[in-house]
């Protein structure tokens, strides 16, 4: 039984959350401030965390920093009743992997960290499929339609690191310290560019990605249409 740790601290949304995750068969774990969060998080090292940024004690951008330089890897999916583009930022610069907006549909949290659970089960493939397409990271091969498509090293790079991250919203900083290294002279011009030539060999119509959806003000985020959303 995969286990869950809610951090909130409004009583009535963390029952409710609670029993929501219990319901669907998840072991739950729940702290209403934030260092009693960042505890259960260190001791209990949860599948996956829900993670309120406005807590008493610690808030939830340094629960994310503290437990990164844990190196504790388990999906962190921020909860934030902000909607501005800095916060979130911050909030996955920091190492969160998604975030959801209050209010928010429950059925569309639980499907969020269903999908998220399922690919770190399986984080060690190194083939991804989606639509007509087939990465294989071993033989660094990409093909479409059983044809094999031709990437540039740049190119293949940046869809590894994409179908590597499915489902995590990822700034453009996140992307360019991956994909071109910390010294790199490239900007965000350059993601954009190659995202649009990576959309046009790998997208039904590139016009309307389906597989590589624009963030606005944020980056991107590789989830094809089979994923949950």
């Amino acid at each position: 039984m995969e286990t869950i740790l809610i951090i909130e601290d409004d009583a009535t949304m963390l029952r409710g959350l609670a029993d929501n995750f219990e319901f669907a068969g998840y072991a739950v774990i729940t702290a209403s401030d934030g260092q009693a969060g960042l505890d259960a998080a260190l001791n209990h090292k949860p599948d996956l965390i829900i993670l309120d940024i406005m807590l008493p004690e610690i808030n939830g951008y340094e629960i994310c920093r503290l437990l990164r330089n844990e190196n504790l890897e388990m999906p962190i999916i921020m909860l934030t009743a902000k909607g501005e583009e800095s916060d979130i930022i911050l909030g996955l610069n920091l190492g969160a992997d998604d975030y959801v907006t209050k209010p928010f549909s429950i059925k569309e949290l639980l499907a969020r960290s269903a999908a998220f659970l399922r690919r770190r089960r399986h984080a060690e493939q190194t083939i991804y499929e989606f639509g007509d397409c087939r990465l294989d990271i071993t033989a660094r091969k990409l093909t479409c339609n059983n044809q094999p498509a031709d990437l540039s090293p740049k190119e293949f790079a940046l869809l590894e690191y994409f179908a590597q991250k499915t489902g995590r919203a990822l700034t453009r900083t996140d992307i360019l310290n991956a994909v071109w290294g910390y010294d790199s002279f490239s900007g965000p011009r350059t993601i954009d560019r190659f995202v649009t030539t990576l959309r046009a060999k790998i997208e039904p119509d590139p016009h309307n990605p389906i597989f590589i959806h624009t963030i606005r003000e944020i980056g991107y985020k590789f989830e094809p249409p089979d994923e949950p959303a």
